[in-house]
């Protein structure tokens, strides 16, 4: 534990080499020198700036050379300094940096994947470079990391053509490049300033809490050689590495560092965001400089601008104002960039706004009225959103809700509930009342019900409709389009909880079905009303429950994942236990009342699911999900097959396969199976 200034520099070694040894790969052991740097070519532009193209040649054993390009400003040196690799919709920073009198440095860190027209082998030079030390095992992006330094080495020597304020360099990346601009900012202390839009991971969030089951990144995700392949080994464990993405903020601290992200942006969810950015803070806070980390959120996804990858010109002008505050240009103020989280739930806070007389449960009640206690107390009249009746079409786009679907699957928006705006999936053509499955989605706070990475074919509700089956899908309270609405979720309902909403709402889509409670923008088709399931991933699994127990009417439940005994916290370290629930994700607040007495909570999933029988119920707790203690769920699911054999035996169907906490192809079809089986 790190409590003093002084004991930062043994710390921040050790967390250097972690990142090296599980990340990046090792860089060569000397730095080389430059032998030579040539000018290439010059142009005086209209605007008065001068824009050269440089070859740098480097002391390695073949002479390895690379190509930069630096736009000088008008007016009398020195400048300050921006990096950034000539991405087209990066190039935009570049000129509006040259506008502010930065000089500008386009180094050779051109994606693999991308090819420039114009910086021919800015995408491939990295692998001359990493041939010349084949002792190092450096990655594409440290490498190009690298190179960005090797530019510095340049443009800070003597032999620079243009003058350069040392302590004035920024480096900004966006997306892939945003990842690019962290390590470089990292491993090169020159750089004052980081900026990184839509970094993702394992940038800006850890893979701990994206993976799977938020519908984001894993370290199965990234191609080709973008970090070490030994990296992939934590698919599925990934609290197992020994650091993770908050350790780039504590080697860039307490230098400057931008993190620009959107509320719905598909390479990053929110929550991960946040809790990285917390840990990094600390560092910053121990050295007396918190206030040169920051997040800094905007509407909308991964790009904001026309076409989709550009960014918007307010956005670029907002990262530059950063770099400005931070050097202290006085063209902006810090105060434009106060702290702001979306995740900040205060357990002890909403602790104090209880009634002292709500703790009190009678351990006589029904299960039922056990349920409705752990929700807490809905508010009779509900905010209601200034939002349109149905999602719209600038909506869907957003979260991509038509990117994977098959010839012949019809989506309409509907709407039903409190305000609840969702969409409705179905094969076209089928004249047969359908099946309904509601589904609940996991913590993808970013991307609601919408699947991102991990995509096997297409997403679950179109593949359930190519099946015959009319799904319902919207995005529960706190994620998705509902983000926001989470945030302030405690401040509107002290007493309530967001499990308890997000119940409330799976219920009034079943009503929807079954009593016509709703409207939809176009005609849906007939729903088989005596085949409505519930169907949900990790959190969705627990709102499935509940609503369950809850709600009569349906006639199947299935829970892919999400819980672990409420009562046996034995593995809670590894696991989170019921913290998950009542502090980290605030999503049942009453269950902290019994944090160290949890033998006497008054209910447990298992008692859940004995009061679901005898209808049909499938439960699939894969046996190396690292959010669950799998001998607790095996001991769960024998008391309800012992304490209801009968019930058990004809309606429970319990998997229990080898693998980690995901909800892919080969578990959606597992789910169309059995529920094609209930008749």
């Amino acid at each position: 534990m790190v409590d003093s200034e002084l004991q930062w520099p043994e710390r921040r070694e050790e967390i250097r080499s972690l990142l090296i040894k599980y990340f990046v790969g090792s860089y060569p052991a000397v730095t080389p020198r430059i032998i030579s740097a040539e000018i290439i070519s010059e142009e005086a532009d209209p605007d008065s700036s001068i824009r050269r193209r440089i070859s740098i040649v480097l002391d390695t054993p073949n002479r390895v050379s690379f190509e930069m390009a630096l736009w000088e400003p008008k007016g009398q040196g020195p400048f300050p300094l921006l990096l950034t690799a000539p991405r087209f919709y990066q190039r935009y920073w570049a000129e509006d940096a040259l506008k502010r009198g930065y000089a500008v440095c386009l180094f050779p860190g051109v994606d693999s994947h991308h090819r420039e027209e114009l910086y021919m082998g800015y995408d491939s030079v990295w692998q001359e470079v990493r041939r010349e030390y084949p002792k190092a095992t450096w990655t594409e992006i440290s490498t190009k990391a690298w190179l960005a330094s090797r530019c510095i080495d340049f443009l800070l020597s003597n032999s620079s053509v243009v003058q350069i304020l040392p302590r004035q360099i920024a480096i900004i990346g966006f997306s892939r490049y945003g990842k690019q601009a962290i390590v470089a900012g990292a491993f090169d202390q020159r750089i004052t300033c980081v900026v990184a839009r839509s970094p993702g991971s394992p940038a800006s969030s850890p893979y701990r809490f994206t993976s799977r089951n938020t519908f984001a990144e894993t370290p199965a995700d990234f191609p080709s050689e973008w970090f070490l392949p030994s990296l992939r080994n934590f698919v599925g464990r990934e609290n197992e590495l020994p650091i993770d993405a908050h350790g780039w903020y504590a080697l860039i601290a307490p230098r400057a560092c931008l993190i620009h992200t959107g509320h719905n942006d598909g390479s990053e969810p929110t929550f991960a965001v946040e809790k990285a950015y917390i840990e990094g803070r600390s560092v910053y806070q121990l050295l007396g400089a918190g206030q040169n980390l920051r997040i800094d959120y905007r509407a909308g996804g991964h790009s904001s601008g026309q076409p989709p990858e550009q960014i918007s010109f307010l956005d670029r002008q907002r990262n530059l104002d950063w770099i400005d505050v931070s050097f202290d240009r006085r063209l902006a103020s810090r105060n434009e960039f106060s702290e702001q989280l979306i995740h900040d739930f205060d357990w002890q806070d909403w602790n104090t706004k209880q009634n002292p007389d709500h703790r009190l449960i009678n351990h006589k009640d029904t299960i039922r009225d056990q349920v409705l206690w752990s929700l807490g107390e809905v508010k009779e009249k509900l905010i209601v959103p200034n939002k349109p009746e149905f999602l719209t079409v600038e909506e869907s786009k957003l979260m991509t809700h038509d990117r994977w679907s098959p010839k012949g699957i019809s989506r309409v928006p509907i709407r039903f509930g409190s305000n609840v705006r969702g969409n409705l999936y179905f094969k076209e053509g089928l004249t047969e009342a359908m099946p309904v499955v509601i589904w609940l989605h996991p913590l993808s706070y970013h991307s609601g019900y919408n699947e991102g990475y991990g995509v096997q074919e297409t997403t679950l509700y179109h593949r359930l409709a190519d099946n015959g089956f009319a799904v319902i899908a919207y995005d529960q309270c706190g994620f998705g389009l509902r983000l926001l609405e989470g945030r302030d979720f405690y401040r509107n309902y002290p007493r309530w909880s967001k499990l308890g909403r997000m119940v409330m709402d799976a219920r009034d889509a079943v009503s929807f079905v079954l009593d016509g409670k709703g409207k939809s923008s176009s005609a849906i088709p007939i729903f088989d009303k005596e085949r409505v399931f519930l169907l949900g991933y990790s959190t969705g699994a627990i709102t499935a429950m509940y609503a369950g127990v809850l709600e009569d009417r349906i006639a199947g439940m299935a829970c892919f994942s999400g819980w672990t005994p409420l009562r046996d916290v034995s593995k809670a370290l590894v696991t989170g236990g019921n913290r998950r629930l009542w502090d980290l994700h605030g999503l049942q607040p009453r269950l902290g009342w019994f944090d160290g007495r949890e033998s006497e909570l008054p209910f447990d999933y298992q008692d859940l699911i004995s009061q679901f029988l005898p209808k049909p119920c499938l439960i699939v707790t894969p046996k190396n999900d690292r959010f669950a203690d799998h001998d607790a769920i095996k001991k769960a699911i024998n008391c309800v097959r012992l304490s209801k054999p009968k019930k058990a035996e004809s309606a429970l169907t319990w998997i229990s396969p080898d693998g980690p906490n995901c909800f892919q192809a080969d578990q959606q079809k597992q789910f169309i199976k059995w529920a094609k089986s209930i008749r």
